[in-house]
């Protein structure tokens, strides 16, 4: 049964022990490339986590390398690191070279968790990391990990569930509390991932029971899988906008409320821009352009009323604009290809190469006087 607890209950993760994990994430980032061998990987990679999650590696009382984890009549297996608490082994952990791929070996430490005392169970190669416990069987390892971090590409949440296994906050019981409900909400958020990208003829089907009374054929399901996948699009960039909105109108000192253009909204109004007519289904608004929009929002914010600001989209670029009116656009977004851009309405409709979002806060001074030609504002 799912677990509905916090996650994130009984684990106060301090500041500083995210940016020492970020920094960890980095220098591994920077010293991959010359790792070549296993050994080297347990040295360089391995070895540096633990130590960050408060455990002394030259402790036996703590660490335990070539931890023997006799399997059968095998005697004399051993597995690469055991973490012990009173003595005990908790945490067992098979070591790959950052060369290796890691499905092909959770058989080998599948073998080695019935033997011990161990609750936890850690495959890793220095980069990815994966969690297992028994949640399905007991003292059956699970055949998918609860927890996977990647220490390329990680959010803040995985920090703080990575930090439920410092030495100052680790418990069995907390842990294995949490652990259910993590799986399988990774494995739901990997489920609908892949909905997202490329809905399944089931997929479709569930939603078409809802919508649909006709016969479900494979060429009505095929119809509507273009649909489909607009719509969710369509209902993620919303929800995107909404928070945002939301979030500018919390920092807002204007107790006004701010008027929400919602990504459908857009998508439904002709675009006047050059008497060019964009066919509705051919655009596509991005959390990007989104991102871009409430950033822009909040630089105008220090002269400009935010009910006043406004978006469109169209095929080619995305426009933030005053008034609702295209002729008051003060800069134009280009996210749709590989070289990012950002074009401000001044008199050489100058076009400055930007490679993320946030670097649109380098031209903050040239949108502000770009929409000062619009209205003579006094600056607050």
């Amino acid at each position: 049964m799912v677990n509905n607890s916090n996650n994130n209950r009984g684990v106060n993760v301090r500041e500083d022990f995210k940016q020492q994990i970020k920094g960890l994430g980095s220098r591994i980032d920077r010293i991959k490339g010359n790792i070549q061998t296993e050994e080297a990987t347990k040295t360089s990679l391995i070895m540096p986590l633990i130590q960050a999650l408060g455990y002394d590696i030259f402790n036996p009382e703590e660490l335990v390398p070539e931890f023997v984890a006799d399997v059968g009549i095998k005697k004399g297996e051993k597995i690469d690191y055991a973490i012990l608490q009173a003595n005990e082994p908790v945490i067992l952990i098979e070591a790959k070279s950052v060369n290796e791929h890691l499905t092909k070996h959770d058989s080998q430490l599948f073998r080695y968790f019935g033997t011990t005392k161990a609750k936890f169970a850690i495959l890793t190669n220095g980069i990815e990391y994966k969690f297992f416990t028994d949640l399905e069987e007991q003292n059956k390892m699970d055949q998918k990990p609860f927890f996977v971090i990647n220490m390329l590409d990680f959010k803040d949440i995985d920090i703080i569930e990575l930090a439920k296994f410092r030495k100052s906050d680790f418990d069995v019981e907390n842990v294995l509390t949490t652990a259910s409900e993590l799986k399988y909400t990774g494995e739901i958020k990997k489920y609908l991932t892949q909905q997202w990208e490329d809905p399944s003829d089931d997929f479709i089907k569930l939603i078409l029971n809802e919508i649909y009374q006709g016969v479900k054929t494979k060429k009505v399901i095929d119809n509507f899988r273009e649909l489909v996948k607009k719509s969710l699009n369509q209902f993620v960039n919303e929800k995107v906008n909404d928070k945002l909105q939301k979030a500018l109108n919390s920092s807002s000192e204007n107790s006004e409320s701010v008027n929400t253009v919602t990504t459908g909204e857009v998508v439904n109004e002709e675009i006047e821009s050059d008497d060019t007519k964009t066919p509705e289904n051919e655009i596509h608004t991005t959390e990007e352009e989104i991102e871009g929009y409430v950033l822009v929002k909040l630089i105008l914010k220090e002269e400009i009323d935010p009910t006043r600001v406004f978006y469109r989209d169209n095929k080619s670029y995305f426009n933030v604009l005053l008034d609702d009116t295209i002729r008051k656009w003060v800069c134009r977004l280009g996210f749709n290809g590989s070289n990012k851009y950002i074009q401000l309405n001044d008199s050489n409709r100058t076009y400055y190469k930007i490679e993320s979002v946030n670097d649109i806060l380098n031209y903050k001074n040239e949108i502000l006087e770009v929409a000062r030609q619009f209205d003579k504002i006094a600056v607050k």
